[in-house]
Order: structure tokens, then C-alpha cells, then sequence
């Protein structure tokens, strides 16, 4: 039987494209979300209704849904699942399911954009100046996805879970990185976003930047990644890079990393569950990404 591959939120407007990749890569896409009528129930094989991230037996729940699913591989992309995920991955795999995360700490640290700045400090990443305290304009919550929060004001603002950043100027970069079993990155490929709406990249272009390339290299010898991660930075107008935040997961935007390489849903199963070597293609630098909304009939 084909290998089963459960995603998460697939009701999100980039879902489409790693469903679509399980399948160019030859294995069965089971969808899964809170809502039983999101779109990824009818492009994907199979579907599971998730329990409430504030479920109290949450996990309990979903390791039962995953067993009577039969499900081999979990791609985690929830922001508010994804430290659970983290924490539940041995126990899982005591049941078959290989869940394709970071370890907790690692994800701890950058679900926290606090936690984030003090990393990147210590470890000399070059990184905007971040304050607990109303210090800079641009104001975001420690934990939060996309741009839902993120002000920039010189208005009093109560500062609770929140964190306020020097205001960068540049062009932003998104990095899809794909990290092997030794937490080497296989891939890094920056590319420049052409579009965001609500934090989700609308286009990109793959580029070859060396000193982001350097950059990411070394955050990934200072703490330890697994499988697809997404890495946000602006070159500033002086040219120097600033790097805002790391993604520990899989991304929207990643479909373009896909193509400028290679399907990482095979490197995912040959791998990650196989032990296979993995011996990345040239980068397609140049490659060009541009969106567009896509509709599914249901009879």
C-alpha cells in the first residue's frame, strides 16, 4: 500500500500545492482540519477531522485518528500544533507515524520572536533590534503567524506578549531550507518576494545571494533543524542582511523552493524513513513563481 501522508490546515489557501506533491511523488495524501468542508477534503485521498487545538485530549485524539487512518508520515505546518507535534514525535513513532519536525527546543525557541532575537544575538546572526519594551516602531506579538498584530505606530501600545523591532527598509527574502538527518542543509534557496497579501507570499523569484546563503549556514550550525524550514530576512538598503524569523516548518511559499530543486516529499519518505542518501540537484536560480486562485467543483 501507497505511503500515507497526512498534512495539516488544509483548508488554507496554499494547501493545494504539498497535496499536490504527495501525489506527483507517487504517494496517498490524507488531508486534515478543524473544518469537515475545507477544500483539501476533496483534492487529497483521504481526510481526517482534527479535534480543537484547545481539545484537553487533544493528542490522545489525534494518535487515534492516525492509527485508524494508518497514517506513515506527518508534515506538520500549524503554528499552534507545532511545539505538540514536536513533543509527541517519539511517542508516535512507537506507533508507526514518523512526524517530520525539529525537537521541541528548537521549536520553542522559534515560535517565541523574544526567544528568536536573544538566538540570533548569541549566536552573532545579524538581526533587527528588538525590545520587550515600547523602544522601536514596528510592534508584533511574540508568538504570532503571518502579519495578524504587527503594527507600526509611535501610539501607546500595552506591551504584554508583545515585542517591538527596529523598522527594517530593504527588499524582503523568504529561505526554503531543507535540513537532512544531521541537520545539514541540503537545500537553501533564497528567493525575493514579489507579493505578500495577509503574510503569505503572492510571487517570488529564485535568487543567487551568497551572504544569505553564508548566513543561513551558519544558523544551522548553531542549533539543530529537520526537514523543510522557512527562514525570513530583509537585505537593508546598505546591503547588509537581517534575519526576523525562522519558520521550523514547512511554508506556503515553498512550492517555489519545490520546483527550483526537487519534490521534497520524496526526499521526506527516501531519507527520512528510508535512510537513503541525499544528493541535491543544481538550484534553478531565476525561476519565477506567480499565484492565482484556483477553483473545485463538488457534485
Amino acid at each position: 500500500m501507497s505511503t500515507k501522508i497526512l498534512t495539516e490546515a488544509s483548508g488554507s489557501l496554499t494547501s493545494a500545492y504539498l497535496i499536490e506533491a504527495i501525489k506527483k511523488a507517487g504517494f496517498f495524501p490524507v488531508a486534515s482540519d478543524i473544518d469537515p468542508e475545507c477544500v483539501g477534503r476533496y483534492l487529497a485521498h483521504d481526510f481526517i477531522e482534527m479535534p480543537s487545538k484547545d481539545d484537553k485530549n487533544l493528542w490522545e485524539k489525534t494518535l487515534g485518528k492516525l492509527i485508524s487512518h494508518k497514517i506513515d508520515i506527518v508534515i506538520p505546518s500549524l503554528d499552534e500544533t507545532l511545539l505538540g507535534w514536536a513533543q509527541k514525535k517519539e511517542e508516535f513513532l512507537q506507533h508507526g507515524v514518523h512526524t517530520i519536525i525539529s525537537n521541541p527546543q528548537t521549536v520553542k525557541i522559534f515560535q517565541d520572536k523574544w526567544l528568536t532575537f536573544q538566538f540570533f544575538r548569541q549566536a552573532g546572526i545579524p538581526t533587527p533590534l528588538t525590545s520587550l519594551e515600547q523602544k522601536y516602531p514596528l510592534i508584533k506579538p511574540r508568538n504570532g503567524r503571518g502579519s495578524k498584530g504587527i503594527k507600526v505606530t509611535s501610539e501607546f501600545v500595552h506591551m504584554e506578549g508583545m515585542i517591538s523591532q527596529e523598522l527594517l527598509e530593504g527588499e524582503e527574502y523568504t529561505v526554503d531550507v531543507f535540513c537532512n538527518k544531521q541537520s545539514e542543509p541540503v537545500y537553501i534557496v533564497p528567493r525575493k518576494r514579489l507579493g505578500v497579501k495577509d503574510g503569505k507570499s503572492t510571487g517570488g523569484i529564485v535568487v543567487n545571494h551568497p551572504q544569505i546563503i553564508k548566513w543561513v549556514k551558519r544558523i544551522c550550525k548553531q542549533i539543530p533543524f529537520l526537514g523543510p524550514i522557512n527562514i525570513q530576512c530583509f537585505i537593508c538598503k546598505d546591503g547588509s542582511v537581517k534575519f526576523v524569523e525562522i519558520n521550523p516548518r514547512i511554508a506556503g511559499g515553498m512550492a517555489l523552493g519545490f520546483a527550483a530543486t526537487e519534490n521534497w516529499i520524496n526526499l521526506i519518505v527516501d531519507h527520512f524513513i528510508f535512510g537513503k542518501k541525499i544528493n541535491p540537484k543544481p538550484v534553478r536560480y531565476g525561476m519565477k513563481m506567480k499565484r492565482y486562485y484556483a477553483e473545485v467543483f463538488i457534485p
